[in-house]
């Protein structure tokens, strides 16, 4: 039997955002939604790192606002479909209706990984609006591989296209991505998408073991721009689907050229693993959480990964940075230092 197609969904202009604290503007927007067009990405997903309506103090105030972003990017791409992030609680259907007026072609509606229940709304609006609704369970690992399907046979039964898992902490090992893909996959009769983070360094490698479990759908960014030790790496990904003989639609040189823009224009370095996102993988905490920690333990004289490790029992979400000093008042009590 032939390999199966893989479409692989470049998340590099909205995961990439964690990176620069969300500061991509619409010129740097431009020239790499262009590239990525001309490299044959068939999805490229653009906005604030935590998705439309999401700019905000607490997670971070966004450099160019949403309808700049998803125009600039609709512009510079004649062939690729433009996708966008939104979390219920962040973004609301007003968001939505602007978001698919600006262009866009699909919608991921993001929820905690035992919480679809709040998709169910927006899920409905997005179709209705005639854009793709896809539903997205975060923090994956925090759910049994039973729970998860279950969780996504909800969001298709709400209106979902396309279901997604986020590894959004890289905690996971392969049995651990074909325990969830392939429960899922039996639950359900849309695509299945898989999104990891780098950072146990497993990423490409979960990302096969994904699409070997049934997943069609892998997202990717260039570099593996995103937060803490970032995501799985687009140009790698593709050339080792190509090698194991799937069919992507992306010119695996194209893609390596846009990937060497990326570096040079949207990050001051790429990702690498250092020993700040490889707790944060250990102990299965969200990767954006990597930076204020980071500071918050500066100040408060205590070592980022004794934080990590009681954030992890803590088991935080994403945008609950605002237990980081509560950690640390745990920590310091316990009299823990660098």
């Amino acid at each position: 039997m032939n390999p199966p197609t893989v479409t692989v969904h470049d998340s590099t202009l909205r995961d990439g955002q964690h990176a620069v604290r969300h500061q991509l503007d619409a010129d740097k927007i431009r020239t790499y939604a262009a590239a990525a067009d001309t490299a044959g990405v068939p999805v490229l997903e653009v906005g604030h790192g935590n998705g439309i309506g999401a700019s905000s103090r607490q997670v971070g105030l966004s450099k160019t606002d949403d309808a700049t972003m998803l125009t600039t990017a609709r512009e510079a791409m004649p062939h690729s479909r433009l996708a966008t992030l939104m979390l219920p609680g962040w973004a609301t259907s007003t968001d939505l209706r602007c978001a698919i007026h600006h262009g866009v072609d699909i919608v991921r509606v993001a929820a905690h990984c035992t919480e679809a229940d709040v998709t169910e709304r927006h899920l409905g609006v997005i179709r209705d609006l005639g854009a793709e609704a896809q539903g997205v369970l975060l923090m994956s690992h925090l759910a049994q591989p039973e729970e998860l399907a279950a969780q996504c046979r909800r969001m298709v039964d709400y209106g979902a296209q396309a279901v997604c898992i986020f590894d959004s902490a890289g905690t996971y090992l392969p049995e651990d991505v074909t325990t969830r893909i392939t429960a899922i996959t039996t639950a359900v009769d849309v695509p299945v998408a898989f999104h990891g983070h780098n950072n146990l360094g497993m990423a490409v490698a979960n990302s096969l073991t994904a699409v070997r479990a049934g997943a069609r759908v892998l997202d990717a960014c260039a570099r593996g721009f995103g937060a803490g030790a970032g995501n799985s790496q687009l140009e790698v990904l593709v050339a080792v689907l190509e090698r194991y003989g799937h069919t992507t639609g992306i010119d695996l040189r194209l893609v390596a050229q846009a990937a060497d823009l990326a570096e040079r224009t949207l990050m001051p370095a790429p990702p690498t693993i250092d020993s700040t996102s490889l707790v944060s993988g250990l102990a299965g905490v969200f990767s954006g959480f990597k930076k204020p920690v980071l500071a918050a333990a500066q100040q408060a004289g205590v070592s980022p990964w004794d934080v990590f490790v009681e954030l992890g029992r803590r088991r935080v979400l994403a945008g609950q940075e605002d237990l980081i000093p509560d950690a640390i008042n745990t920590l310091t009590s316990l009299g823990e230092r660098p």
